[in-house]
């Protein structure tokens, strides 16, 4: 479905023909452009847009069917990224993505949002706000899209770098690290950075190139060579997105690897304690066995001290076992 479609002059949101195609051409004569957003459209309400803009066909396939990873790509008649917003929900504590598909012309911006949590409506709300920003063309709607999409990432990192550091008091806590639970939580949360790493990770090479650095110094058709210093420092701020990723996952390896080593160190510790119980209860045992195989020639049967003897001497042989375990800590 359509969610907004409107005709920006010089940095001004005005009224303009219904009709995709007279839209773009009233934009072009007054030095505009066109700016439409769609959310999950189905494939006959996007023919007409893609029709009317001149739209490649493989990019638009990759519109429809979504499920793509961030990327830059560039045809004849227009530019086509892909974003993916992230949403950290803090009441279950899970990160979920959607998909952001900008299609850039020379007069017009096409922008398909999958999924939910996309920025798209604080984004038009700000440049509208902001005419001098927004009379560079469809280049401001690229660049304050990524830019606001960045800067959530970083407020994400945080909220999951909060969960880590409560996850890693849990582990290492005296008796929560033993929770039969805590090796899930612990895997549930590299799940959750893995999928926010496939969100930022693969963003940084189309940023890099619209800020034209490294590798990438050429430029960009349909987009203002002046933006570089603006895709330049949104791509300093994935940047460091990208390191907080990779921080975090380290941590969360370190965590699962010392709950691991935790919970050997308890099974052994239980093995330890089972054992010394074990070599308590087999001293009476045994001497117990020895005496209850009624041979007829042991002295010990027919003296009167033979009962409590023996018992005197099974409680010494448990108090020493018990003392001797207790010294070197298995008891």
């Amino acid at each position: 479905m359509i969610v907004d479609c409107a005709i920006y002059r010089d940095g001004h949101r005005t009224d303009g023909p219904e009709d995709f195609s007279d839209a773009l051409g009233e934009a072009r004569e007054a030095g505009g452009f066109v700016w439409i957003g769609l959310h999950e459209p189905t494939e006959k309400e996007f023919e007409l847009v893609s029709q009317e803009f001149g739209l490649h066909p493989l990019a638009v396939e990759d519109a429809l069917k979504a499920h793509q990873r961030p990327k830059l790509e560039v045809y004849d008649d227009s530019l086509f990224a892909v974003l993916k917003p992230v949403v950290y929900e803090p009441d279950s504590d899970a990160v979920s993505t959607g998909e952001l598909m900008i299609f850039l012309g020379d007069a017009f911006a096409v922008v398909v949002r999958h999924g939910e949590g996309s920025p798209l409506k604080a984004v038009r709300r700000r440049l509208e706000h902001e005419p001098e920003l927004l009379g560079k063309g469809p280049t401001a709607v690229l660049y304050a899209i990524a830019d606001a999409t960045v800067d959530h990432y970083l407020d994400v990192a945080v909220e999951l770098q909060t969960d880590l550091e409560e996850l890693e008091a849990e582990v290492f806590s005296p008796d929560g690290g033993g929770s039969r639970h805590t090796a899930s939580r612990i895997y549930t949360f590299k799940r959750q950075v893995l999928e926010f790493r496939r969100a930022t990770g693969p963003l940084a090479p189309p940023l890099a190139r619209l800020a034209g650095t490294g590798a990438y110094g050429g430029g960009v058709p349909f987009v203002n060579d002046r933006a570089r210093p603006f895709f330049r420092d949104v791509s300093d701020h994935l940047t460091r997105v990208n390191e907080s990723v990779e921080s975090l996952d380290r941590l969360v390896s370190d965590i699962l690897s010392a709950h691991l080593a935790q919970t050997s160190v308890r099974q052994n510790d239980d093995m330890r304690k089972i054992s010394a119980w074990a070599a308590m209860a087999a001293v009476p045992t045994m001497i117990a066995g020895i005496y209850g195989m009624n041979f007829d020639h042991m002295p010990e049967l027919h003296w009167v001290w033979g009962y409590p003897g023996v018992i005197a001497l099974m409680a010494v042989l448990e108090v020493l076992l018990y003392r001797q375990f207790k010294r070197r800590g298995w008891l």
